[in-house]
């Protein structure tokens, strides 16, 4: 093992000129890391998206009162509140958790080589969704659960998914133009599956905004339709989300597509029927708390899944390294 370097003088201006690039000289990461620390920034959005939904379904919602201290004049809960105040602020201290995770993804990423400026904006893109998601968590709290600030966070951190979901894939390729695996109409086929799915969490929102689980236990706004009615229009969208997924696992049978698609065709199925099974039981069950949390849990999965289908039908090469001489390297195919 060698010695650890001195930092002299200058390196200390470096390092608080610019950290990231000071980082980035005296640090080389290995891919594997990078593909780490993008998919513990993806598992850690999901994780905060169930955690929310256990602060929901427990009526903790109101566990801190106020935003960003917890009650007035004190950040952590005193010891007159109840154990609502404990579940709402470790949610809140997992935001900090997330933003580990975040920045030790936008860090690799930086301090890859060659460097990739496509892979650090996205996980820029990650920090600034988390930021903005946790102002609008405040005001959710300060607006006293109002349904649809609830639905505008959840979609939010959907949307966190999504960047985190696409900067994992992406460290595991190139970045080569992207070549189609696959024809325009089957491209054609997975996009309207992903606004199928889009249009499933939306609904799932109302469903939560209309639903009997407020989030705390005193009296809270609901969006004013039935919830049940909604419910039944969000079994209809998860089954046409369902259908268009077995239309495309055919399809890409049919025409011999590669492996990939095939392959994560396959899991979004699985996990759409196991996803299903949940919600029917949940809807004849009354909504009991454990049934719901861990829909919310496949909601994100489901999500991740048809992200996946989507992002399988290309696949990006290494960039070719264009260098003078007989030494010169050409790196091909995709990273492991």
């Amino acid at each position: 093992m060698g010695g650890v370097p001195k930092l002299t003088p200058a390196d200390a201006a470096a390092a608080l000129r610019n950290p990231l690039a000071f980082i980035a000289d005296h640090w080389t990461p290995q891919p594997r890391t990078v593909q780490r620390a993008a998919l513990a920034a993806l598992v850690m959005s999901v994780v905060i998206v169930v955690t929310g939904g256990v602060v929901r379904l427990t009526a903790s919602g109101l566990g801190c009162p106020t935003w960003p201290e917890c009650t007035d004049g004190s950040l952590t809960p005193t010891n007159a509140l109840s154990y609502h105040s404990a579940i709402e602020f470790g949610n809140r201290m997992l935001t900090y958790v997330l933003c580990a995770a975040v920045g030790w993804a936008i860090i690799a990423a930086r301090s890859e080589k060659p460097y990739r400026r496509s892979l650090t904006r996205l996980g820029w893109a990650q920090f600034w969704l988390v930021m903005s998601n946790a102002v609008v968590g405040g005001i959710v709290v300060l607006v006293g659960l109002n349904p649809y600030t609830v639905a505008v966070h959840f979609l939010s951190a959907t949307a966190l998914i999504a960047v985190a979901a696409v900067m994992w894939q992406r460290t595991r390729e190139g970045d080569g133009a992207p070549r189609p695996l696959v024809g325009k109409a089957v491209e054609q086929l997975v996009w309207f599956l992903v606004a199928a799915s889009l249009l499933l969490i939306v609904a799932g929102t109302v469903v939560t905004g209309a639903g009997p689980h407020a989030g705390d236990s005193s009296e809270v706004k609901r969006i004013p339709i039935d919830w049940e009615t909604v419910a039944k229009l969000h079994a209809v969208l998860a089954w046409i989300v369902v259908t268009l997924t077995f239309a495309l696992w055919f399809v890409l049978k049919a025409v011999d597509a590669p492996k990939g698609p095939l392959a994560r065709t396959r899991e979004l199925f699985l996990i759409l029927l196991g996803q299903g099974v949940i919600g029917y039981v949940q809807y004849f069950t009354h909504l009991p708390e454990l049934l719901v949390a861990l829909h919310m849990l496949g909601s994100c999965l489901v999500w991740i899944g048809v992200l996946r289908v989507l992002l399988s039908l290309r696949e990006r090469p290494e960039t070719i390294l264009d260098l003078p001489g007989p030494s010169a390297e050409v790196a091909v195919g995709t990273r492991a």
